[in-house]
């Protein structure tokens, strides 16, 4: 072996291969476990509407597990993203020793169900948190079956452009169990709109009864408290006392 200079050359270059990879690995659990490097600062990008500071701080500690290189980021976010009110968590490092956290809150445009203390965020996601009173008091009453809120919001969006035409205000949207719709107004009339159907969808039934709503309800002196639309060609109205009745 020791007159095949090349062989020997070979051996050579592969323990010093060996030696370089063991070094590089004891730095690295040399940068792991060392005290040294640690994480001085947390900063949130931007502010945040409905988290209050007293929430983080209560949770964030328990994550905040190493130094510098051996924190765990995905442990960091998935502690935040547990929080109410956040939707979607970012976490980077900056050098030399700053934690930087990028956090989508929810924006709630509507109420989800009665009495589960659950909203509707702007992509028609339930989550479940409590908006501050008047908050609450302005937004909608949405309600429908399990993976149905996106549909019912995107509705209760062309129901609100639908009927400014009349002056009205949808307050509250619900898709029953058998997919049948039912909305109320901001007057504290309900409108049964019944199931989509193959020659009269309900949007096309609403619009029906829009357009004669300026000489039929609009011209009452007392509004009726139910409007039926399920029926082909009309709508039946029944005031506040035959809606007891029934």
């Amino acid at each position: 072996m020791w007159n095949k200079p090349q062989l020997l050359n070979a051996i050579a270059d592969l323990l010093m291969l060996v030696g370089g990879a063991m070094l590089l690995a004891a730095a690295a659990v040399w940068v792991v476990r060392v005290p040294s490097l640690p994480l001085r600062q947390v900063v949130f990008a931007g502010e945040l509407a409905h988290t209050r500071r007293l929430e983080v701080e209560q949770v964030l500690p328990a994550a905040l597990k190493g130094n510098f290189f051996s924190l765990n980021l995905e442990s960091v976010r998935a502690t935040l993203e547990r929080l109410p009110w956040m939707r979607r968590v970012e976490v980077r490092r900056v050098w030399p020793d700053r934690l930087e956290i990028r956090a989508e809150e929810h924006k709630p445009v509507a109420r989800w169900g009665e009495g589960r203390g659950e909203l509707v965020n702007s992509y028609g996601e339930v989550f479940a948190a409590t908006p501050a009173a008047e908050e609450g008091e302005r937004m909608p009453l949405l309600f429908g079956p399990g993976g149905t809120a996106p549909e019912v919001l995107q509705r209760y969006g062309e129901l609100v452009g639908s009927l400014q035409a009349i002056g009205e205000r949808p307050v509250q949207l619900v898709l029953s169990p058998r997919l049948a719709w039912q909305l109320k107004l901001g007057n504290g009339m309900l409108v049964e709109m019944g199931r989509e159907q193959p020659k009269s969808s309900v949007a096309a039934r609403l619009q029906r009864f829009i357009d004669i709503y300026p000489e039929t309800v609009g011209q009452r002196a007392e509004r009726p408290a139910v409007v039926d639309l399920r029926y082909p060609n009309g709508f039946a109205m029944r005031v506040a006392a035959e809606a007891k009745g029934k």
